[in-house]
């Protein structure tokens, strides 16, 4: 812990002597103040405090004194804590005890260097006195000194802290007053004894020196500052008797009197004694210097008799010569000293050397700025020379030296308030020399001359020459010479005077307060004698002619001018406005009078700018007459009678027509025209105000070309003087300029500039076919207003108005009149309204339209909020708004179209930057300049913001509206969208832009998008909304005939899409909107606001959307489903939930109505995917099973009660009475295979088995009952292979049945299996195992008694295969079959399966190998020469071959076969026991078989596409396409090779070895690795066959004579596979290897970083 730190001088906020003692003073006393009490001399201290304490003191407190004593201050600290505790908490009588101890305590804690100890002594000290009260008495006079001493602590708190314990003592002034008398003598001794301490004798402990030393200096100072306050309140108290005072006040004011002489007595001693203070006053301690100079004014003030003649000499050299202090802090009271003494002894000039000590220091105080005590010492300046005597200073040449020395002490004046004293100091002085002039001239006839000498020299040489320069000494001194030779040479050659004048801080505040001070100088100077004043005038002229005449040198600045101007303004508040006319009188005036001529043969704006100036400040008809005086012969007829000064009002005119008008309205550079037209204005009076703006516009609106013989010529160049007055004119009005005028003066108002003359010109440069160039649109700009909402006033007439902006409407439309866009040519046919229809002309020369719309939006962009003065029933209005949009959107398009040129015309160029920058070349001239006048409408457009729109009549907006939207169903409905994605984006932002425009309520935006989406001729197609029941949907029953309306209504619906991404669906559809946007749905979850109203539901809309399914880009699933699925979210009760079970109704009803053209239900028997949804042909129906689908099972939205809900709403509807609704039975398989998942969902139980989730409907059994219902009418239908002759009724029964038995996928690809989705009853079981076997029956198979008995292959041999939908569904029958009744099959049901099963696969693999054998012999057919064409047509004819049918069999009988060869691997299941019987040969056979038909489809497609690569990437992505169609299908066929033997491997790798075609198995299985259309889980079997025996080890090289299997399948190891090379012949890859690894990354699509590459690298 380091020392604490000392006390520092007094502060600027220690309160001085002084002010501490008028706190005391009762009022009527003497002007002197108080501060605190009494002291005594020096007590000789017992060495411990046990020697005073008394022996019955409280032992905590006799404890805590004792600690007072120790040297850390922390001790002290704490105990002086809690001895204030303690007396507060102690009685008076025994705190009493203590007080002598505590006063030889007190005295020495007074003297501690820690300033936390000394509060605390006295925070201890109020505590004291609080408690003991009168007690104190018998000890106040030793206690009185210190206490009183503490009052002047240096420190601000702590002085506060010792004041208020006095206080707490004495409450009442005049108690204090009296115990301070009553102690005097005993304070007086106490200081006396301070002041003769020294370092060593202030502590009696091991004290650092420098502490030691700041303590001494601070006990000095305190008990100065006690001291002359003391004298102050004792000795400069006035005892007067009066006749009504009581005895008891005599007595008091004899004892006061007394000690007032016992007082005088002691400080007399005191004065001997201490030797004057001079040597203290030399101590280097500011605080202590400041201290002495305290007391030594005191004693010049209330002891001056102590002063001998021989003291007098040295405290004049002393006091007058302090000069020399630097120190701030005691300025102020070296300047009390100073003028106390001399007031009181005003001859003690003459007893020192002014000239040696007194002036050389003064003038060095002054020059160095007071060394920073500037705000104390400037203002007493004038007070001290008031007190030199005249007789001490060397004449004339004391002013000036004051001046010069007090001039360079500017430069330290840094801050404002500095300066301000400064100045003040300055004009105080200066006006103060040219009062007092005559005390430095001997004669009375040098006083004048003396004055002017003073205002030459130092007012204009000093001041205005600063302000003239604007501070820069550089033309300063060249405008002056040498100020040394014009004040004398007189400056103190001391080295540390600042004399440089580049040191002085500049600033435009700066000159800014010295020009303020000049012009109250000069005002001063005029109330004392304006011949005083002619002096500086014809200074001030002469600078400012020749400021004038050097602005026609090009290398001079208008600085000099500028400075004019200011001074003029300051000129205007410092006296004009005060009523005093001396300035034009005698400063501007002759100053216009004289410079007038030049400034018109100058011309240049600062020159003009000073006549402008001048006329506002004094007023036209005032200075007008001075203009007249340079050179024509003034008469007094010319003026007003009476009054000299202003012009007749016809004399005025004229003047002002002939001489300002013209010259002012004449053109040149566009400076100088700008000053000249605000001159111009500024002559405008405000009497005779239309005369004047009348015979400007005469000259002004004279528009005509006189240089050329056209008639229809049009003077450009006056044009643009006139747009210049105008836009002048626009900024008065709104007082922009102008702001100190009243608007109700005339020429402030938009209405006093209007004139018939300004209406014509402005129609003549609208209808002006040369009035296209910038300054004609300025002028417009300016006489129409509207630049800003708050500036929509116009200068011109209504009729003029509206004439102008029909013109301008004019020039707009025949822009989009040539536009290449149907819809802008449309549009334009809108805009054209009765008054512009017949006037129109075709525009025949695009660029010059091109020059008359920019020219027009360049006016609308300055005049478009004028348009509201005329919008309220006006046709124009909406029309000119809508004309923006249309220019804005064309634009829009023309980028979209041009930039799709673009891109294609340089596709392979990389760097975009570079495709853009070619974009200025590709794109011509005139497109680019349309693009180019969309970015300013839109520039346009947001500059006004949505206010302007909104604020719009309801005429105007609702007009807008219409049009808006009428073009742009015009675009949707009429012209053929190629790049439909692209622009739909556009034509969605436009919607948007206007809706967010043009709607000011949920309302208004609602209305809007009605209109948008109102039916037309090719829309809706589907369905369309019930009138005037907006809720309700009407089915269409007739729908559109013709490619192009069926073309229009999906452009159409892609527009819709488009517009519900950027609207949301809620708003569109459901009539709300959303209070929470979010940028998608899988965002945090927001709340629907409904709408206000059901008038804006459109359920008719979704399902529209909905049924058309696929559009260009989008489609259903990926637009409205997600919005769907977030309202089933919401719950049934929700306005969302009831909206969706709307549009459920809506498809169901529709799918019904279309019932009877839906063919019989294609799907497999587990749940319908993505892909089958898509194969549904009728609408209706397709988007009511994706919606069930997504509800149901891909998002368990909706569970069992909401399936049963909807499967009651249908079969209610499966009779009409009692007659059968056959369109509902065609649907019922399709909604069956969805419902029946959630209706008889399973979970796993915590045993691993799954248990049917328990019904909450019950309607359980009812159903049960339905399906075994609707078994037995499967029953009574006849085989299925035999319905070709059956009835149909009967075959949808059975299509119902089977959907009543859903299975589902599971176990993955590794290990694929079927499980029954439901448990069934025995009776249900029963049925469907009579069903199947029904199909196996003699009957079914034709007679054939022992058909189950024949082999495998002489039933695949059968003739008349069944068609393909009664083997569909024979393969749905088998598949539920073994799903649900495989453990009640026996041998013959086995046999059947499986002999179907391979009657199924073969067939698609006898498909594949055709199409392979297609590909292969197609290319080899094609001549080398050949285009691809005909070989690629030949491919696609290949790949249309596969029947879809067949596939979708296929992929059923892979999924029976996966479910037999589960069960096979499944020991101790029930299924498995099963089959038991077919764990023979014959099964085994039977598997091998299908395992090598699998494998042949894989090598097939493989073969198919590595034959295709090798003509074309194209011709193999055609084959790798047939895959991508039947995704699933393919997905089996790869699990199923993963899975197959190795001995199957064998076998299909040697067949297709032995194909015979131009690829072979290595080359089928890299096809397929790296297909280009590649999918996981065949690149997955391709590289599980590539990576094991016996394709693994010829993979990555090259072999020799192909691959060599012998009959049994084995590898024959004996022969060689590769050909016999010598060590130069590289290591040679397989082809498909190398160019892989060949291929750039860019090539491969595929970053350097990007895992797969790695892995094709591997």
């Amino acid at each position: 812990m380091g020392r604490p730190k000392g006390d520092g001088n007094r502060s600027k906020t220690r309160p001085s002597s002084s002010s501490l003692a008028a706190s005391l003073l009762p009022s009527g006393s003497a002007n002197v103040g108080f501060g605190g009490f009494i002291g005594s001399s020096r007590l000789e201290f017992p060495q411990s405090t046990e020697e005073i304490t008394p022996p019955d003191v409280d032992g905590e407190v006799a404890q805590h004194l004792k600690r007072l004593g120790r040297k850390d201050p922390i001790t002290k600290l704490k105990a002086l804590t809690s001895l204030c505790t303690l007396f507060k908490q102690k009685e008076g009588q025994e705190i009493v005890q203590i007080v002598p101890q505590w006063a030889f305590e007190y005295k020495k804690l007074l003297y501690d260097n820690n300033r936390e100890v000394r509060r605390a002594t006295h925070e201890a000290m109020t505590s004291l006195v609080a408690t003991i009260g009168r007690g104190l008495a018998p000890h106040l006079k030793s206690l009185m000194g210190p206490w009183w001493f503490s009052q002047f602590d240096p420190v601000p708190e702590i002085s506060q802290a010792a004041r208020k314990s006095l206080q707490a003592a004495f409450p009442a002034q005049e108690k204090r007053l009296e115990a301070l008398f009553l102690c005097t003598s005993d304070v007086f001794l106490y200081l006396d004894e301070n002041l003769k301490l020294t370092p060593q004798a202030m502590s009696d402990k091991a004290v650092p020196k420098d502490e030691l030393v700041e303590m001494h200096q601070r006990v000095i100072s305190s008990s100065l500052l006690a001291l002359a306050t003391l004298i102050d309140i004792i000795l400069g108290m006035k005892f007067q008797r009066s006749d009504t005072e009581s005895a008891t006040s005599e007595r008091k004011n004899s004892a006061k009197a007394k000690a007032a002489v016992a007082a005088a007595a002691i400080v007399e001693t005191m004065f001997t004694t201490h030797k004057r203070f001079l040597e203290i006053l030399k101590s280097p301690s500011p605080g202590v210097r400041s201290a002495t100079y305290t007391v030594l004014g005191s004693f010049i003030k209330h002891v001056p008799h102590v002063f001998g003649e021989g003291d007098m000499k040295v405290i004049s050299s002393t006091i007058l010569g302090s000069f020399q202090e630097k120190d701030p802090t005691c300025h102020s009271s070296m300047w009390d000293a100073i003028l106390l003494l001399c007031k009181r002894f005003p001859e003690c000039w003459s007893l020192c050397a002014v000239n040696k000590n007194v002036l050389p220091r003064f003038w060095s105080f002054l020059r160095h700025g007071c060394y920073g005590s500037q705000q104390i010492s400037y203002p007493i300046l004038i007070t001290f020379l008031d007190c030199i005597p005249t007789k001490v200073l060397a004449g004339d040449k004391f002013l000036l030296d004051l001046f010069q020395n007090l001039w360079t002490g500017r430069s330290t004046c840094y801050s404002s308030a500095d300066r301000m004293a400064f100045f003040k100091a300055f004009r105080e002085c200066f006006l103060w020399g040219i009062t007092h002039a005559s005390r430095y001239v001997k004669r009375e006839d040098d006083v004048t001359k003396f004055q002017l000498l003073l205002i030459e020299r130092v007012l204009f040489m000093l001041l205005w020459r600063e302000y003239f320069s604007g501070g820069n000494q550089v033309e300063r001194d060249g405008l002056v010479g040498s100020i040394n030779g014009l004040i004398g040479n007189n400056r103190d050659q001391n080295p540390e005077s600042p004399l440089d004048m580049r040191n002085i801080k500049q600033s435009q505040s700066y000159i800014q307060d010295l020009g303020n001070y000049v012009a109250q100088i000069l005002s001063d100077i005029f109330r004392k004698g304006h011949i005083m004043l002619d002096a500086f005038c014809v200074s001030f002229q002469r600078d400012c002619l020749e400021a004038i005449k050097q602005l026609g040198c090009p290398e001079k600045s208008t600085k000099h001018v500028e400075q004019i101007i200011s001074f003029m303004w300051l000129l205007e508040k410092q006296a004009v406005q005060k009523g005093e006319n001396w300035p034009l009188v005698y400063l501007v005036g002759p100053l216009l009078s004289e410079s007038f001529p030049l400034i018109k043969s100058v011309d240049l704006p600062a020159a003009v700018k000073l006549l402008s100036v001048a006329v506002a400040i004094f007023g036209a008809r005032s200075v007008v007459p001075w203009f007249l005086s340079y050179g024509r012969e003034v008469s007094h007829k010319l003026f007003v009678d009476g009054e000299d000064s202003k012009l007749k009002p016809e004399v005025f005119l004229q003047i002002f027509e002939d001489d300002f008008v013209l010259w002012c309205l004449h053109g040149g550079d566009s400076s100088s025209l700008s000053a000249r037209l605000d001159f111009l204005l500024s002559l405008l009076e405000d009497t005779l105000f239309y005369d004047q703006w009348r015979r400007i516009l005469v000259h002004a609106t004279n528009l005509e070309d006189l240089s050329q013989t056209d008639s229809n010529s049009l003077d450009v160049d006056r044009v643009g003087v006139l747009a210049l007055l105008m836009e002048k004119v626009r900024r008065r009005t709104g007082n922009k300029e102008f702001g100190c005028e009243s608007s109700d003066s005339k020429g402030y108002l938009p209405e006093h500039f209007q004139h018939e003359l300004l209406d014509s010109a402005a129609v003549c440069v609208s209808r002006h076919p040369l009035g296209i160039y910038p300054s004609c649109a300025r002028f417009l700009g300016a006489v129409l207003g509207g630049s800003a909402e708050d500036d929509h006033i116009s200068l011109l007439s209504r009729n003029s108005l509206i004439i102008v902006f029909e013109e301008l409407q004019k020039k707009l439309i025949s822009l989009l009149m040539i536009s290449s866009f149907t819809w802008s040519k449309y549009a334009s046919s809108l805009l054209m309204y009765r008054e512009t229809k017949d006037s129109l002309e075709n525009p025949r020369l695009p660029i010059r339209v091109l020059d008359m719309a920019k020219f027009a939006l360049e006016v609308l962009e300055s005049s478009f909020f004028c348009l509201k003065n005329f919008d309220e029933s006006c046709e124009l209005v909406p029309c000119l708004l809508a004309t923006t949009f249309f220019i804005k959107w064309e634009s829009s398009m023309m980028t979209l179209h041009n930039l799709n040129i673009s891109l294609e015309s340089y596709r392979d160029k990389v760097d975009i930057e570079d495709l853009v920058s070619t974009l200025a070349v590709v794109v011509p001239d005139n497109i680019r300049a349309m693009i180019d006048l969309g970015e300013s409408t839109h520039a346009i457009h947001s500059k006004i913001g949505v206010r302007f729109w909104r604020s719009l009549s309801l005429y105007s907006i609702q007009q807008l509206r219409n049009i808006l939207i009428a073009t742009i169903r015009f675009a949707l409905f009429s012209e053929d969208v190629y790049e439909t994605d692209k622009v739909f984006i556009v034509y969605s932002e436009w919607v948007v832009e206007i809706l967010g425009l043009l709607s000011r309520d949920h309302d208004e935006e609602q209305a809007m998008l009605g209109h948008l989406l109102s039916q037309s001729d090719c829309w809706p197609l589907w369905v369309e909304p019930l009138d005037g029941e907006p809720a309700a949907v009407r089915l269409k029953i007739e729908h559109l005939c013709t490619d192009m309306q069926i073309s229009r209504h999906h452009q159409f619906v892609a527009f819709v899409d488009k517009l519900v991404s950027r609207l949301g669906a809620s708003k569109l559809i459901g009539g709300s909107f959303l209070e929470n946007q979010s940028s998608s749905l899988s965002d945090a979850p927001v709340e629907l606001v409904p709408s206000p109203s059901a008038c804006y539901l459109r359920i008719w809309l979704a399902v529209e959307i909905l049924c058309t399914w696929k559009w260009q880009g989008d489609s259903a699933s990926g637009s409205l489903l997600p919005f769907f699925t977030e309202c089933a979210r919401r719950g049934k009760s929700s306005s969302e939930g009831k909206l969706l079970d709307s549009i459920l109704i809506a498809l169901l009803d529709g799918a019904l109505l279309h019932g009877a053209s839906i063919p019989l239900c294609s799907f497999n028997v587990w749940p319908a995917s993505d892909e089958d949804v898509d194969k549904i042909q009728d609408p209706f129906l397709r988007v009511l099973v994706s919606l069930l689908l997504t509800l149901f099972i891909k998002n368990s939205i909706w569970g069992k009660a909401d399936a049963y809900v909807f499967l009651e709403y249908l079969l209610n509807k499966l009779f009409i009475g009692s007659a059968l609704n056959k369109c509902c039975l065609r649907i019922l398989p399709y909604i069956l295979n969805v419902l029946m998942i959630p209706l008889h969902m399973k979970h796993t139980m915590s045993d691993g088995t799954n248990r049917e989730l328990p019904s909450d409907s019950p309607n359980e059994g009812w159903l049960q009952c339905s399906v075994s219902d609707w078994l037995q009418k499967s029953l009574t239908a006849s085989p299925i292979t035999l319905w070709p002759t059956g009835q149909p009724e009967l075959e949808e029964w059975v299509q119902v049945a089977l959907s009543c038995y859903p299975l589902g996928p599971t176990g993955g690809t590794s290990a694929l299996n079927l499980d029954s989705s439901r448990d069934v009853s025995h009776e249900e079981k029963k049925l469907l195992l009579n069903l199947f076997r029904k199909q196996r029956s003699d009957k079914a198979l034709g007679g054939r008694d022992t058909a189950v008995k024949v082999s495998l292959d002489i039933c695949y041999s059968m003739e008349n295969p069944l068609s393909l939908a009664v083997q569909m569904t024979l393969a749905k029958l088998l598949t539920v079959s073994v799903g649900y009744c495989s453990d009640e099959f026996d041998e013959d049901d086995w046999i059947f399966v499986l002999s179907q099963l391979r009657r199924w696969i073969e067939a698609i693999v006898v498909a594949l190998e055709e199409m392979a054998e297609t590909v292969d012999y197609a290319l080899q057919s094609t001549p080398a020469s050949d285009n691809s064409a005909g070989f690629l047509e030949k491919l696609e004819i290949a790949a249309q071959d596969l029947d879809s049918s067949s596939i979708n069999i296929a992929k059923i009988a892979l999924f029976i076969f996966s479910r037999i060869c589960g069960l096979t691997k499944t020991e101790g299941d029930k299924f498995a026991k099963s089959l038991e019987s077919l764990r023979t040969a014959m099964w085994e056979n039977i598997r091998d078989r299908v395992f090598e038909d699998v494998l042949r489809m894989f090598f097939a497609t493989g073969v198919a596409e590595s034959i295709a690569s090798s003509y074309a990437e194209q011709a193999a992505s055609i084959v790798a396409s047939t895959r991508h169609a039947h995704l699933s299908f393919w997905e089996l066929v790869s699990a199923t090779v993963v899975n197959s033997p190795h001995h199957a491997n064998k076998v299909a790798v040697r067949s297709a070895e032995l194909w015979g075609l131009s690829k072979g198995p290595i080359s089928s299985l890299y096809a397929i690795l790296f297909s280009s259309k590649p999918i996981s889980s065949l690149q997955f079997a391709a590289y599980h066959i590539l990576s094991t025996a016996p394709i693994q080890q010829l993979a990555i090289t090259k072999e020799v004579g192909g691959l060599c299997l012998d009959d049994s399948g084995n590898e024959d190891l004996e022969k060689p596979r590769y050909a016999v090379s010598s060590s130069e012949e590289p290591f040679s890859l397989r082809e498909e290897i190398s160019c892989m690894i060949n291929k750039t990354p860019s090539e491969l699509g595929l970053d350097l970083e990007d895992q797969d590459l790695v892995q094709y690298m591997v």
